[in-house]
């Protein structure tokens, strides 16, 4: 991939996340922590990614966060598809299945491993995956 392809792409993501934390109605202390930002970073450079006037940091750690953030995204607009607005009440309401925390509270608690475990929630396929279920050998069509 060519510098101003990736560059590109991570505009893509920086907008797309940054659409669905504006969604969930973040504040800039839940943003860093979600992303992993720097804690000194301001308000000013989010809105450098709202505006698309700059991209997040070419970081591995940011990226898989991120990529984590659009899957859990992609799974609610699946679980809502015609209430939109249920993302974000649904990521701030308490849960049975967290011992009645919310969704939001896990990820900024754990990180990483809170945005694994509520995309495990909402993504069978990505739980079925992490629980090493695809290295079962079974094949379709194949007895």
């Amino acid at each position: 991939m060519s510098g101003s392809e990736q560059q590109q792409a991570l505009g893509e993501i920086t907008r797309a996340v940054m659409n669905l934390v504006d969604t969930w109605s973040l504040d800039t202390g839940e943003i860093q922590s979600v992303l992993c930002l720097p804690a000194n970073m301001r308000t000013r450079a989010l809105n450098k990614f709202r505006e698309g006037t700059d991209v997040f940091p070419d970081d591995p750690i940011v990226l898989r966060r991120a990529g984590y953030l659009l899957r859990i995204s992609d799974a609610l607009r699946t679980t809502y598809p015609l209430n939109p607005k249920m993302a974000g009440r649904w990521v701030r309401q308490g849960h049975r299945r967290f011992g009645r925390r919310s969704p939001l509270s896990i990820i900024l608690r754990d990180g990483e491993s809170g945005l694994i475990a509520v995309l495990s929630e909402l993504d069978c396929t990505f739980s079925w995956d992490l629980t090493g279920s695809t290295s079962m050998g079974y094949q379709p069509g194949k007895h």
